[in-house]
């Protein structure tokens, strides 16, 4: 996930005894002469024009392992882009690391997009490992962790403490149809041992040991918030003068962009039926059975973190609100955007593999190695791509997470039957229901707009995974109300 680099040098935080020395290869000198003389790295900093994909941390650890793992290598990397004048994100730099192992040191070494044609292949490749990364990050963390997994202590404390009469547990339900179901077969077919992440993404065995060292080093409830996760990464700033009191330190970053609306369309719907329900804050901290929801939620659901300073109370009005926006959020808004779009982003596996099967020729500097390379540079790069069978399975699996089944049910599309006899509560819904028919028609002219270049261009697919509602198949659209694939 893309962050705002905010201070300088680049620095790892682990134990340099292990993993060697902690300083970045990226230097102020590159990097101001990747620029090209625009500005000072300084400058860049000050004026948020420099952004970084960092792996470093999270994946250095892996490397000695995953490398005993026959047909799989891994290194820690770190990527830095420069924002331009349009709103596009140039490369810079990547930086790949491998650790000391055995009698070798640490290696680390940096690539550039330069125009002779050795440096412009090891920039490929360097690409293609950084790309296996990113695709399992994803996979294991930001949809698998914080989607998927995360839901699962909100639906089951619900049934536990909550009767099925309750307001929040009738408001809650559309949002958890079929999730336990579909995270049962996952654990079946897809993150079990030896199941299709284990054999197709970089992590290999230790991708579910990566993704719990990413929920114990990053997940906060409260940072799963959409407007507290774009502060965290930088990606935007307080500002009570711009829309939804953010402005984006990317003006156009369409997940924000469109998904800023939702969420604000979302809290919105919340706030209404939370403020008929609970019109007074006592009735909050009165309500037994809400009580025990939240504190199974935060006691069980996430005992290893139940002592965390940053769990919200729940005592008033907006603490309700704000909670169950966010959940509403990571089940519906979140988890269309990292799944709806995979067949569409990634199904040409070259553009995103999901495996890198060779080290860089540069990394030991055997003659071998390295004049096979010069000799047939493209074939270094097909060997470093996943098998033929590796992407063929991948294909198929993003194909069937992508696909909407025609029983689908979307934000704002079915009202919860008791909500028609309430007149208020129907009000809301309807209201609710207009808005997103609205975004709708916000996010069809923001992708016709030719100066938004991240999502109008020669080659460039629209931006439409927060479009609320969609057909049944892989459509690249559509907002469910829940996990349901």
């Amino acid at each position: 996930m893309y962050k705002m680099v905010q201070e300088w040098p680049l620095k790892s935080k682990l134990d340099p005894n292990i993993y060697g020395p902690v300083e970045s290869a990226i230097t102020r000198e590159l990097i101001e002469q990747e620029i090209k003389g625009v500005m000072t790295l300084g400058e860049a900093i000050e004026r948020k024009k420099l952004f970084i994909l960092d792996y470093h941390d999270m994946f250095l650890p892996y490397v000695h392992k995953v490398r005993k793992i026959k047909g799989k290598t891994l290194y820690g990397s770190r990527t830095l882009f420069f924002l331009t004048h349009d709103c596009t994100l140039r490369p810079l730099a990547i930086e790949l690391t491998r650790p000391p192992m055995g009698d070798k040191p640490q290696w680390k070494q940096v690539f550039t997009p330069n125009l002779d044609a050795t440096s412009y292949w090891l920039w490929k490749l360097a690409k293609a490992h950084v790309n296996a990364h990113d695709s399992g990050y994803h996979q294991l963390v930001n949809h698998w962790l914080r989607t998927h997994c995360s839901a699962e202590p909100y639906r089951i404390a619900a049934n536990r403490q909550l009767s099925a009469m309750h307001p929040i547990y009738r408001y809650l339900l559309p949002h958890f149809r079929y999730t336990m179901v579909i995270n049962a077969l996952a654990r079946q077919m897809l993150i079990n041992a030896g199941g299709i992440i284990e054999s197709s993404f970089s992590p290999g065995k230790y991708s579910m040991e990566l993704c719990s060292d990413a929920y114990v080093q990053l997940w906060w409830f409260d940072m799963e918030a959409l407007p507290a996760d774009l502060l965290r990464r930088g990606l935007a700033v307080e500002d009570p003068t711009a829309k939804h009191s953010l402005k984006l330190t990317i003006e156009d970053y369409p997940f924000a962009n469109d998904g800023l609306d939702l969420w604000a369309i979302i809290k919105e719907w919340v706030s209404d039926y939370v403020n008929h329900y609970y019109p007074e804050a006592s009735l909050i901290e009165s309500d037994q059975e809400l009580q025990a929801w939240w504190t199974e939620v935060r006691t069980k659901g996430h005992e290893d973190k139940k002592d965390e300073p940053w769990w919200p109370v729940l005592k008033t009005q907006d603490d309700l609100i704000q909670i169950l926006t966010t959940i509403i959020w990571v089940v519906s808004g979140h988890h269309a955007a990292v799944n709806f779009g995979q067949y569409v982003y990634a199904g040409y596996f070259p553009n995103r593999p999901t495996i890198a099967r060779t080290n860089m020729p540069t990394e030991d500097q055997t003659k071998t190695e390295f004049v096979k390379f010069l000799k047939n540079p493209e074939m270094a790069l097909l060997e470093c791509f996943p098998t033929q069978i590796q992407a063929t399975i991948v294909m198929v699996v993003l194909d069937m997470l992508s696909e909407h089944s025609p029983d689908e049910k979307y934000l704002g599309d079915e009202m919860e039957p008791s909500w028609a006899e309430n007149p208020i509560i129907n009000d809301a819904f309807q209201q609710f229901s207009e808005k997103l028919k609205k975004l709708e028609v916000i996010i069809d002219a923001r992708n016709a707009d030719v100066n938004l270049k991240n999502r109008c261009g020669a080659g460039i697919v629209p931006y439409e995974l927060l479009k609320p509602t969609s057909t049944s198949g892989v459509t690249g659209m559509g907002v469910p109300n829940s996990i349901s694939i």
